[in-house]
């Protein structure tokens, strides 16, 4: 994971906020994403990818902030 200790903080943390929330207007795409999950209406492969796509950036956070507080 060295290549995600040397990401720099400040970019993956405006990745993480652009991918979460585009498209701003109507809904944000992982709201509506997410929501299709929880009904159980998330079955398109495409939906799936599109779904971890946008989750990806949150979690590459995550693991870079535990990380950095290890």
């Amino acid at each position: 994971m060295n290549w995600l200790d040397k990401l720099p903080l400040t970019t993956l943390v405006i990745l993480t906020v652009v991918l979460s929330l585009a498209p701003f207007f109507p809904e944000p795409h992982l709201l509506k994403k997410l929501k299709m999950l929880f009904a159980g209406k998330l079955k398109k492969p495409l939906d799936i990818v599109d779904l971890c796509f946008h989750i990806l950036p949150i979690l590459l956070l995550i693991i870079k902030l535990c990380r950095m507080w290890s």
